[in-house]
């Protein structure tokens, strides 16, 4: 049984439905709206699958991206302790990689940030049920943090099912759900089911839709960009207040 003894902090964690909804993208906005705000603020991404291997090792493309968003002095090894190369889910890392999720430098570098930051936007890794580690899925590690979950979700169809299904197992495991964030909405090429994607889920998951996030070809984590669009998408909700 995982058990981290985690400061509790003022803070929020940014899930998804799936992998690629752009969760990063939406915490990244998040932390770079509260920037501006004036508050110090920590960005963590406590596990990593699909890193790149620089001179210094591996780095998470995500770490770099959030590491930007806040004008970020530490290195990403701050914002990203456990990194793996392969593109999978961490449990199938340890056997590929033959190195098991470090817990212990996940808790440290986080007590470390809640030390020195206001509040702390802490991303997951893939969807809820992604098994980390014998025994532990993010839902778990959801559970050492307990911070208010922020789910991001796709506008396309069959994105219902998923969010409906997130936003229960997040609740299940005693868990608060904040809101949803529907992530990539084209107006352009938008029909029934992207048109009212939002409406049946608030409706359905009894949760806020806090910001419908248009697609932004200008914004990019790979490239680290993070265009206007959606900042201006995120800028109406009250983010500090959600974080507690």
């Amino acid at each position: 049984m995982l058990s981290l003894n985690l400061p509790k902090k003022k803070g929020l964690f940014i899930t998804a439905t799936d992998t690629g909804v752009g969760k990063t993208m939406i915490a990244g906005g998040i932390a770079r709206l509260l920037t501006d705000e004036g508050l110090q603020v920590g960005v963590y991404k406590p596990i990593a699958s699909g890193c790149n291997r620089g001179p210094y090792g591996l780095v998470s493309t995500d770490a770099e991206f959030l590491a930007m968003c806040i004008d970020n002095a530490d290195p990403t090894t701050i914002i990203n302790p456990v990194s793996y190369e392969t593109p999978a889910a961490p449990i199938v890392c340890e056997v590929r990689e033959d190195r098991v999720v470090d817990f212990e430098a996940v808790a440290s570098i986080y007590r470390s940030l809640c030390q020195r930051k206001d509040i702390v936007i802490v991303e997951g890794i893939g969807g809820v049920r992604v098994p980390i580690s014998k025994g532990v899925d993010v839902l778990n590690l959801m559970r050492e943090f307990a911070l208010p979950a922020v789910v991001v979700a796709r506008p396309d169809l069959g994105t219902i099912n998923h969010t409906l299904l997130t936003a229960d197992a997040i609740r299940a495991a005693g868990l608060y759900v904040a809101g949803i964030v529907i992530n990539g909405f084209n107006a352009a090429t938008a029909g029934p089911a992207e048109e009212t994607v939002a409406e049946v889920l608030r409706k359905w998951t009894q949760a806020p839709i806090l910001a419908v996030v248009p697609h932004d070809p200008l914004s990019s984590v790979e490239h680290g960009k993070l265009g206007s669009v959606v900042l201006d998408a995120l800028c109406d909700c009250d983010w500090e207040s959600l974080a507690g």
